[in-house]
């Protein structure tokens, strides 16, 4: 499979970086997990078994996540969005983060199903990108952090999926957790 290289003339290359994902654990599942620091993983055992958390003894509270993620594309794309091949991007895009946040447990599998009381997802068209935040909220007994960043993802992979005919060389980046809080009822 043949891959472009990055266009320097739209947007700078991000700065390698060294990420816990780059170290190579050992090919056995018996790892040291002092040595890993697996030990300090809510999901991982101490003999490194995964698991779902236990949250039943922990009260109720007040949760809130927000979550973005960047779809950089063409600036002829960006202003395209609305009147693209497949539809409305941007309404679409919408509609699948909100879908997404309530299907979280689905994707990821050892996320605590949540009966969110409020999604949000928001897409702020720019010159040359798609900036989209997100927003989860329910009164339970664990975060909702999962729920915002996968409705994040989800509206970016659907920009992205909605534009690939106009703009091949799209890329979706800077998914990430922007706030979470946790209130006392």
């Amino acid at each position: 499979m043949k891959t472009r290289p990055r266009p320097s003339s739209r947007w700078p290359a991000p700065e390698p970086a060294a990420r816990a994902s780059d170290r190579a654990l050992p090919a056995s599942r018996d790892y040291d997990l002092a040595v890993t620091g697996a030990g300090d993983l809510s999901h991982v055992g101490e003999s490194g078994d995964v698991r779902m958390v236990d949250v039943g003894a922990k009260p109720l509270s007040r949760r809130r996540a927000r979550a973005r993620a960047v779809v950089r594309m063409a600036p002829e794309t960006a202003s395209r969005l609305g009147e693209l091949p497949k539809g409305d991007a941007l309404v679409t895009a919408q509609l699948a983060g909100i879908q997404a946040a309530k299907r979280t447990s689905d994707l990821i599998p050892l996320c605590h199903p949540l009966p969110l009381t409020h999604v949000q997802v928001t897409l702020d068209v720019r010159d040359d990108a798609v900036v989209i935040e997100a927003s989860a909220e329910t009164t339970a007994q664990t975060g909702v952090e999962m729920e915002a960043l996968v409705a994040a993802s989800v509206a970016a992979l659907t920009v992205y999926d909605m534009a690939k005919a106009v703009d091949k060389e799209m890329v979706v980046e800077d998914v990430r957790l922007v706030e979470k809080t946790k209130e006392p009822l």
